[in-house]
């Protein structure tokens, strides 16, 4: 059962994987089209075609290898200074610009003059490249909310889910009480596993944040309001002063750093509740930094991801994972032992992920990526604005083929940090269970 349940989780998330490049590209190809650019191709995935089929200009496809994706724009290169597209050259980077420049005007037709997508102004060319990823965060921001405001997260509350028996400082590394340790405030004020506390010194409380915060900023005597077998009761407590975990701006508990703060001595209730609109977007915002700062990151994970691959390093939970370590974790979701909603949640929320990737990642200012094809078509925007300014003659449509070289260099890094990743994925996968 659980190979069967395994398998499954491999294949759900082989569909949304493809499901996720195919609606990249028909962003693509809507706009291409809606701006009058003739499209040839629209294909998911590389290699051989394993199916086809032509509906007016554009033949639709699959292929073998679901990697990725394209679409064929005729034109994507202006013509070279001589106008001619079959000059060649002996020198190799040259070469790299001309085979560019002459792909570019494969299948070129009579009547294509006035459709390539070169000749289209650079703030519609912007578009057609900025609409790839932006269906990826249109998807992934739709599958966020839809999972927060209905099914939600696990969050902490104000019920008690157990009282410390002893005060203990958070640094130290023990959970057992000392004869040395007092005794809790909570435990000496009568606090019990399943109390829900409804006010702190007389002021309500509905959320763990803002109790937790309270609490942090007491020290002596406090009141707590609790529910009880459905009976409200007043508590009275004497907070003391304890060295406690930290919290960043955010509210988020920071690791290994700990502070002195008011201090109470009980374990806040986990239960899974449903956002509202407005902290959903909050947390889709959290959400979509965190992403920014991994990307940023990805550069120094690559020596642990390398022991992690090669030698004998620990692969950590914040590791990069490619489409095969996405595809294991989407298995080990089929297998976990919780409610089908959790499984079916969990399992969309990994989708949702893997868009937000799709949409930072092809952002980046860099060919062969559309971000690359963006920060060209800005660039030719800001100089023939100046030349303008300046009444100078217009320099023309910038040629982004000229950077193609550059556009291997770093399609080469993609491969080999793709290669390692895949490694890492095999022999020492990320694990959630």
């Amino acid at each position: 059962m659980t190979l069967l349940l395994t398998i499954l989780g491999i294949a759900l998330f082989a569909v949304g994987l493809l499901f996720s490049i195919a609606w990249h590209e028909l962003g693509h190809l809507s706009t291409a089209k809606l701006f009058g650019i003739r499209v040839p191709q629209y294909m998911v995935g590389f290699g051989p075609t394993l199916w086809s089929r032509r509906k007016g200009e554009t033949e639709y496809g699959i292929k073998a290898i679901p990697m990725g994706g394209y679409i064929r724009m005729i034109g994507m290169f202006p013509p070279g200074e001589d106008g001619r597209i079959e000059a060649r050259s002996t020198s190799p980077w040259r070469g790299m610009i001309e085979d560019a420049r002459t792909a570019a005007y494969e299948e070129l037709q009579p009547g294509d003059e006035k459709r390539l997508f070169y000749t289209r102004k650079p703030w519609k060319r912007v578009i057609v490249m900025f609409a790839g990823p932006f269906m990826n965060l249109i998807l992934a921001v739709a599958i966020f909310l839809g999972i927060s405001m209905t099914f939600g997260f696990a969050t902490q509350t104000t019920e008690v889910a157990g009282v410390q028996k002893c005060v203990i400082e958070q640094s130290e590394d023990r959970d057992k009480c000392a004869e040395s340790d007092p005794v809790s405030p909570a435990r000496l004020a009568g606090l019990r596993t399943g109390d829900r506390i409804t006010a702190f010194n007389g002021k309500p409380v509905d959320d763990w944040a803002a109790l937790s915060d309270r609490i942090r900023d007491t020290i002596g005597p406090a009141t707590l309001t609790v529910e009880r077998d459905g009976e409200t009761k007043v508590l009275h407590a004497d907070l003391i002063q304890n060295t406690v975990a930290a919290k960043d701006s955010d509210g988020e508990v920071i690791p290994e750093k700990f502070v002195p703060a008011g201090y109470l001595g009980f374990a806040a209730k986990t239960e899974i509740l449903p956002l509202s609109f407005v902290d959903s977007v909050d947390r889709m915002g959290d959400m979509l930094e965190n992403g920014v700062e991994s990307i940023i990151a990805l550069p120094a994970k690559i020596p642990d991801l390398w022991d992690a691959a090669f030698g004998d390093g620990e692969r950590k939970d914040d590791s990069p994972v490619g489409v095969v370590g996405a595809a294991r974790i989407s298995g080990e979701v089929m297998n976990l032992d919780v409610p089908t909603q959790n499984i079916v949640a969990s399992f969309l929320m990994l989708l949702a992920g893997f868009n937000l990737s799709l949409f930072l990642f092809n952002m980046l200012p860099l060919l062969p990526l559309d971000g690359g094809h963006i920060a060209g078509a800005l660039w030719e925007s800001v100089r023939r604005k100046v030349a303008r300014l300046f009444r100078r003659p217009d320099p023309g449509p910038f040629d982004v083929a000229k950077l193609m070289p550059v556009a291997y260099v770093v399609a080469g890094v993609f491969i080999c940090f793709t290669l390692l990743v895949l490694v890492a994925d095999i022999v020492n996968p990320v694990k959630i269970s």
